[in-house]
């Protein structure tokens, strides 16, 4: 791609997505407000289902906030029954936290609709441009 076609396929990429982020915020907005969840909650929930356990000063770090306040964002979710605490087995006095069953059921479940829009939006454009954007867009995002 050269010049202006080039420019024209990246607004039209960029049209893609911001129109898949849109929907996708607002199925998000409405599954979290079911569930009585935030933004923030959610993300931490995400994040905990990817890479496991942790710490209450870690899950702070991650999050920005202090360890008081990542404290409460833990005890809501733990009271919905979306993660739970348990000790390390190399300290008793170190505090885990891990995302349950419940915890990891709903954010498949928006991972999934996400997927949905996606495949439903791809679905719109050319096979051999949906295959070029998916096979170059992870070293576009390095790069980045």
């Amino acid at each position: 791609m050269h010049g202006a076609t080039q420019t024209k396929e990246h607004a039209k990429l960029a049209e893609f997505i911001i129109f898949s982020q849109r929907e996708f915020l607002l199925n998000l907005s409405r599954e979290l407000n079911r569930e009585n969840i935030s933004y923030a909650q959610f993300f931490l929930l995400s994040y905990l289902s990817s890479s496991g356990e942790m710490t209450m000063t870690d899950i702070a770090r991650k999050m920005g906030h202090s360890t008081a306040a990542a404290t409460g964002l833990v005890d809501r979710m733990e009271k919905l029954g979306y993660l739970e605490r348990t000790h390390a087995l190399e300290d008793r006095r170190k505090v885990m936290v891990r995302v349950t069953a419940k915890g990891n059921e709903l954010v498949n479940q928006l991972r999934g609709s996400l997927a949905q829009l996606v495949a439903n939006a791809m679905q719109e454009t050319s096979s051999t441009d949906a295959a070029s954007f998916l096979t170059n867009f992870p070293s576009a995002a390095k790069t980045a």
